[in-house]
C-alpha cells in the first residue's frame, strides 16, 4: 500500500468510527430501515468503487498533480505564489469545482441517472455519504484530474483536499444532532448535516439546493442555499420518488439502477417545480 493510500484509509477509518459513534450518541431522525438492511449494501457499493478505482485509476489525481508540478501546468505554477497561499487557493478552487460538478449531475439527465443512486437512499446517515455509483466515481475522477491540471494544485493540496472531501461527506451526511446555535454558526464555515440533509429531500425545490459538500459559501454565492426544509427535518421525506422499496436498497439494484427506465427518473419529474 502506498503512503497516499494508507493516509486516506487511516483518515477514512478514523472519521467513519467517530461519526458512527456520534450517530449512536445523538441521533437526529428515527431511521426508517435498520442498519442491517442498509449498511451492507451501501458499504458494499463503496467496496466496489474502491476496487474499480484501484484497477482503473489508482492515485490518479495525485499523479496528475505531480505531472503538473514537473511540467509547470496550471495557473498556480505560472505565478510566484507563496507555497502556503497556493496550497489554500488550490483546496478552495477544487472545492468550487466539486460544487459545479454536483450541480451538473443534477441538471443533466444522463448524469442524474448515475447520481440518483446516491439520492435514492431511503434514510440519511454517514453511509449515504459513501454511496455513489462506480461510473459516477470514474467521471468525477476525470473532472478532478482536469481541474488539478488546470489549477496547478500541488500533490499535497490534492491529497489534503481528497481526505477533507471524504471526511466532510461522512460528517455532513450524519444522522446526528448539533445544538441549534452550533449549527447556525458552523454552517458559515462548513456544510453541516442539517444543511445537507435538506438536499436529500424528495421534493424537487429542496433537493435543488445546498449542493456543497465541504465549504458552504458556494451555495450562498450562487443562490442555491436554503436554510430549512418546509416540513422540518423530522417530517421531511428522504430519497427519490421512483425508488421507495426495501428491494431498491440492495447492492445489485444500486448497480443497475442507472439503466432502469422508471417514472420520476429525472429531477424535473419530482413533485414540485423550481421556485
Amino acid at each position: 500500500m502506498t503512503s497516499e493510500a494508507f493516509i486516506r484509509l487511516a483518515a477514512f477509518s478514523a472519521v467513519f468510527a467517530a461519526v458512527a459513534l456520534w450517530e449512536l450518541a445523538a441521533p437526529r431522525r428515527r431511521p426508517t430501515f435498520s442498519r442491517r438492511e442498509r449498511w451492507p449494501h451501501n458499504l458494499g457499493l463503496l467496496l466496489v468503487d474502491a476496487i474499480v478505482l484501484r484497477v482503473l485509476a489508482p492515485g490518479a489525481a495525485v499523479a496528475v498533480a505531480l505531472l503538473a508540478q514537473e511540467r509547470g501546468w496550471g495557473f498556480l505554477n505560472l505565478f510566484a505564489f507563496a507555497p502556503a497561499l497556493a496550497f489554500v487557493v488550490a483546496v478552495v478552487l477544487l472545492d468550487l469545482v466539486i460544487y459545479f460538478q454536483h450541480v451538473t449531475f443534477h441538471a443533466v439527465p444522463t448524469l442524474w441517472r448515475l447520481h440518483r443512486v446516491h439520492h435514492a437512499d431511503l434514510d440519511f446517515d454517514l453511509t449515504t455519504g459513501t454511496r455513489f455509483h462506480p461510473i459516477e466515481i470514474l467521471i468525477s475522477i476525470v473532472i478532478k484530474c482536469a481541474a488539478v491540471a488546470a489549477i496547478g494544485a500541488s500533490p499535497a493540496a490534492v491529497l489534503v483536499f481528497e481526505v477533507l472531501l471524504n471526511a466532510t461527506a461522512m460528517f455532513n451526511h450524519a444522522n446526528a444532532s448539533l445544538p441549534r446555535i452550533v449549527d447556525r454558526w458552523l454552517r458559515w464555515l462548513l456544510v453541516t448535516p442539517d444543511m445537507h440533509r435538506l438536499h436529500h429531500s424528495v421534493e424537487y425545490d429542496e433537493s435543488s439546493s445546498n449542493f456543497g459538500f465541504n465549504l458552504p459559501w458556494w451555495d450562498r454565492l450562487f443562490g442555491t442555499y436554503r436554510a430549512q426544509p418546509r416540513l422540518g427535518h423530522d417530517a421531511m421525506t428522504i430519497g427519490v420518488d421512483a425508488f421507495r422499496s426495501a428491494d431498491d436498497l440492495r447492492l445489485d439494484q444500486l448497480l443497475i439502477q442507472p439503466f432502469r427506465n422508471t417514472p420520476g427518473q429525472y429531477p424535473i419529474n419530482r413533485r414540485h417545480a423550481p421556485g
